[in-house]
């Protein structure tokens, strides 16, 4: 990675994270969709000086200027920066400050559109309205059931929402989650999964590929999934296929297939955001089940993320079902518990 600075002044400028907001104020006055790149600086390769700013600070504080490129394997996590809100900055060996904080990250920095509600943001994008995925709160402090339902309603109806969205990544917010369960909202818990990157076995069986040729096996999950849609559902698969592409905006994005005869009949998703990479859409075709696909798709993923410098695989799994146990047996251990939670219109 090369910043502008490193061709400029020969040094890539960084700061301590109670400095951030000397060169965001300075150099971004006003704004609040910066995003801090959380880096381990055991993992620079070359020189950090202590120094003064370029230009100089008012009262004299140092920063650290790196003196080559910043490997992206370094960066641990990325956080949105929304003062006056402070950032969560997970330290680079804290696994589970780590990995919800891509879960946190990611759907706030591809949303068209974002919000503060009490607790944390309302992420927001029309284009893929009946994604609950891209249109809903995202809350990462801890609020009661009240406020929550209240955000919820006023952003719903400011936004046309065709129903009311949130997720609750803040730890010990089970207590919420059943509050608004009895108040009749649909209540997922979710199971935050990791694992260092290793080699498995059948990777060779899997290949990379664009991402337009799985839309063919996505598009006839989603119609499994949603049949009693009616007459929407046509319209409503094509935004839950077509919004994938919005995630290749922000990270890395490799796509992963097994075929038979031609067809593509299992697929995963990777995602590389620096040093963190995140399993998505692990699926078979039904009628290719139990033949090792998912555990090929599994292993290139693996193997991707791997060759990217990564040093934390994650992924999220529904608490009561059983591809947790699948993923546990292949090394995926639990580091926390988030929840999903719907409310039809």
């Amino acid at each position: 990675m090369r910043p502008p600075s490193l061709d400029a002044r020969g040094f890539v400028h960084l700061s301590a994270p109670e400095q951030v907001h000397v060169p965001a104020r300075a150099l971004f006055p006003g704004r609040r969709d910066l995003l801090l790149l959380v880096v381990d600086p055991a993992r620079l390769t070359d020189e950090v000086r202590i120094e003064p700013g370029v230009p100089a600070a008012p009262d004299g504080a140092l920063f650290p200027h790196l003196y080559g490129p910043l490997p992206t394997s370094s960066v641990v996590a990325v956080v949105p920066y929304r003062p006056p809100v402070a950032p969560v900055l997970p330290a680079p060996d804290d696994v589970p400050g780590r990995t919800l904080s891509f879960y946190a990250s990611l759907p706030v920095r591809r949303a068209v559109g974002v919000g503060d509600v009490p607790g944390g943001v309302a992420v927001l994008d029309p284009d893929v309205a009946h994604s609950r995925d891209n249109n809903r709160l995202v809350l990462t402090s801890p609020v009661d059931a009240d406020a929550i339902e209240a955000a919820a309603d006023e952003v719903a109806g400011n936004a046309g929402w065709p129903s009311r969205t949130a997720s609750l990544l803040w730890p010990g917010a089970d207590d919420v989650a059943a509050e608004l369960g009895r108040r009749g909202w649909e209540v997922e818990e979710l199971l935050l999964m990791a694992r260092r990157p290793a080699s498995l076995p059948g990777a060779a069986r899997a290949e990379v590929v664009p991402q337009s040729e799985v839309h063919e096996l996505w598009d006839r999950s989603w119609r499994r999934d949603l049949a009693g849609l009616g007459p929407r559902l046509d319209a409503v698969v094509a935004q839950l296929v077509g919004r994938e592409e919005l995630n290749d905006r922000v990270l890395a994005v490799s796509d992963v297939v097994v075929r038979e005869d031609g067809r593509v009949v299992a697929a995963a998703q990777l995602r590389v955001d620096g040093a963190t990479a995140a399993v998505e859409s692990v699926m078979t075709d039904p009628a290719a089940r139990g033949r090792g696909h998912g555990d090929a798709v599994l292993a290139k993923a693996l193997a991707l993320a791997v060759d990217a410098g990564c040093d934390l695989v994650v992924l999220e799994a529904d608490a009561q079902d059983w591809p947790r146990h699948w993923y546990a047996r292949r090394g995926f251990a639990p580091v926390g518990t988030t929840w999903s939670l719907h409310r039809p219109a």
